[in-house]
């Protein structure tokens, strides 16, 4: 009996191919949506935790902008921070914009990036060619810099830079090496990926863009079990330094960063199914009505089979197997559809998007629960339709 269901079901959504697709539509863009949205989240979300673990996670970082009074970390706040206990080392970060010339070559908008020696011990896989920046290099006087992809695709196409020197901000440097362009998804976010990017020793570059404090430092400690106590050492020292006052520093631990991070994805994966959802209930109101125009088309023809020994459950069972067949062939194509438009959109946001398994299992288990909840009011009403007045029906 199921055979023979199955067989007069797929018959009549061929008879009217159009119909059967518009009414598969709603389930289709429903089930597209729920796919492309849930694996699109999930890659970017999982780009971004990727940056973090890049980062490290015995590791803090230090925004301390300052008061009226004090503005900023000096040399001898930064001493301070190296002696508390477990801290291996820091980083300090000074950022600014300048141009850069190199023989006729004017590059505007250069992004400016001053830091030392142990920010290329954490990121020691990002040179290219050359060396890093070295202890000897940390004085305001010390004119080199590593210069990324980018720049040497514009200055010095078909040549090795090192060596070689760039004015910057009216100042000759000589190159000492070549650096990854900065891919992390931060950098993708906010633009400055399109930019190229030159590294100087950070005092030079306090020098150079007329910063007399840093304010952003990132502090490294030896075991990421010691981060808490790092972090309220570190607290301790900061409010020595800025004179109890309140708003003058933030410590930023990457554990808690990383939670908060999973913690809104989860609830933006969630809203996005949600409203993802929203059309596939559109779809399956579509589906209903097109069982129950499909049931006052079809009154002699159930009419007949009753008349000839049909049960009521095998008239329910055809209507709701034609319903479930459309749900689920629209949620086939709408998962096929899906996984391309998020191919497309890790591939022009330049990070890697895999297939959604959850995704997936969720678009077709709605799809099919669409269409037997949506399929059963139809079917029931076959299925209880009087043979008699059915065969005299025009």
């Amino acid at each position: 009996m199921l055979k023979e269901c199955l067989k007069i079901s797929w018959i009549h959504i061929k008879t009217d191919k159009m119909r059967s697709f518009l009414t598969m539509l709603g389930i289709i863009i429903g089930v597209t949506s729920v796919i492309a949205l849930i694996t699109i989240v999930q890659g970017i979300t999982g780009e971004m935790m990727s940056t973090f673990d890049n980062l490290g996670t015995n590791s803090l970082s230090v925004s301390a902008n300052g008061s009226v009074l004090k503005s900023g970390l000096t040399a001898e706040d930064m001493e301070k921070l190296q002696e508390v206990e477990h801290v291996t080392g820091l980083s300090m970060q000074v950022q600014g914009s300048s141009s850069a010339v190199k023989d006729s070559t004017v590059i505007d908008s250069v992004i400016i990036k001053g830091t030392n020696e142990i920010y290329f011990e954490q990121k020691d896989d990002i040179m290219l060619l050359g060396r890093t920046l070295s202890p000897l290099d940390n004085s305001p006087d010390c004119y080199v810099c590593l210069i990324d992809e980018t720049m040497v695709e514009e200055a010095f196409s078909g040549t090795n830079p090192v060596g070689e020197t760039i004015i910057i901000g009216g100042h000759t440097y000589t190159i000492i090496g070549v650096t990854e362009n900065d891919d992390s998804f931060a950098s993708v976010f906010s633009g400055e990926n399109d930019s190229t990017t030159v590294i100087i020793p950070y005092q030079n570059a306090m020098k150079l863009l007329g910063i007399e404090a840093v304010t952003n430092v990132d502090v490294y400690f030896s075991d990421a079990a010691y981060s808490e106590q790092v972090k309220t050492d570190l607290e301790a020292v900061l409010d020595e330094i800025f004179h109890y006052k309140d708003n003058t520093y933030s410590v930023t631990s990457l554990d808690s960063l990383i939670e908060t991070m999973e913690d809104m994805s989860t609830m933006l994966t969630t809203m996005l199914a949600g409203i993802a959802s929203i059309s596939l209930l559109v779809g399956g109101v579509g589906i209903m009505n097109m069982m129950l125009v499909s049931v006052s088309e079809r009154t002699k023809e159930i009419g007949l089979r009753k008349a000839i020994g049909a049960e009521p459950s095998q008239i329910q069972l055809q209507f709701c197997i034609e319903a479930v067949f459309l749900s689920l062939i629209g949620g086939l194509i709408g998962i096929v559809i899906g996984i391309l438009i998020s191919a497309a959109a890790g591939f022009i946001m330049g990070i890697s998007i895999a297939p959604s398994v959850p995704a997936i299992l969720l678009g077709v288990g709605f799809s099919a629960s669409v269409g037997i909840g949506f399929g059963w009011a139809p079917s029931k009403k076959a299925s209880r339709l009087n043979p008699i007045d059915a065969l005299k029906s025009e």
